[in-house]
């Protein structure tokens, strides 16, 4: 496929994957009646049906990553080229930002803003660590064994990943990023960035040195 289809490939599948996170996160608390745990099963599993029909739709266009953690791992894994990288990344963090005020539009809410969920305790970073890893090596091995199964491991994994990990996995620096603009139930503080994205290098880091350890895949 030539780059700009795959461009626009991520570039819409991002902007609808947040528009899942964000706008399930919105209509959860809308109907929860103030139970977080109501809110965070309808979160996880909008994202996790999302992500299925999302990576099966784009997946055969551009890879479906969505993701610049998923985009640099495949890089220096060796499937993706160096230019290729560099474009899929600032299409996935603006098309992230996209999908975020096209879910504020879709409920009448303010279209920017900046969300005051401060997430920030060692615990919330350790969780975004195993997140990113766990995340990188669903793909990877699911990857090498079935392709065709992705969609589904990393829709499982990741609604999954929702309730056993302490930061409800992020995984994804686009999605980081987009999140701190959205005071809702989604939303991330924008003093809680860094520390996520920084796990989320050490989570890239980590599957990096295992899957070489576990064999590259061909």
């Amino acid at each position: 496929m030539n780059l700009a289809r795959r461009l626009l490939a991520e570039a819409l599948g991002t902007t609808f994957l947040l528009i899942a996170v964000v706008g399930s996160g919105i209509m959860g608390v809308k109907l929860a009646a103030g139970n977080d745990a109501i809110a965070l099963i309808a979160n996880s599993l909008a994202t996790g049906g999302a992500l299925i029909a999302l990576i099966a739709t784009f997946g055969p266009i551009s890879g479906a990553h969505f993701n610049p953690a998923v985009t640099l791992f495949e890089w220096a894994e060796g499937r993706l080229d160096r230019a290729s990288a560099l474009a899929y990344i600032p299409v996935q963090v603006l098309s992230a930002a996209a999908g975020v005020v096209i879910a504020h539009a879709m409920f009448a809410l303010p279209m920017i803003q900046t969300s005051t969920h401060v997430r920030d305790t060692t615990g919330e970073f350790i969780g975004e660590v195993v997140a990113t890893l766990g995340l990188l090596l669903t793909i990877w091995g699911v990857a090498r064994s079935r392709a065709d199964a992705v969609p589904f491991a990393v829709a499982a994994y990741i609604t999954g990943a929702y309730w056993f990990t302490s930061s409800t996995s992020f995984a994804n620096p686009a999605v980081t990023l987009a999140r701190s603009l959205t005071d809702t139930f989604a939303g991330i503080a924008p003093s809680s960035i860094a520390p996520f994205l920084a796990a989320q290098a050490i989570g890239l880091a980590f599957a990096l040195v295992c899957a070489r350890a576990l064999g590259r895949s061909d």
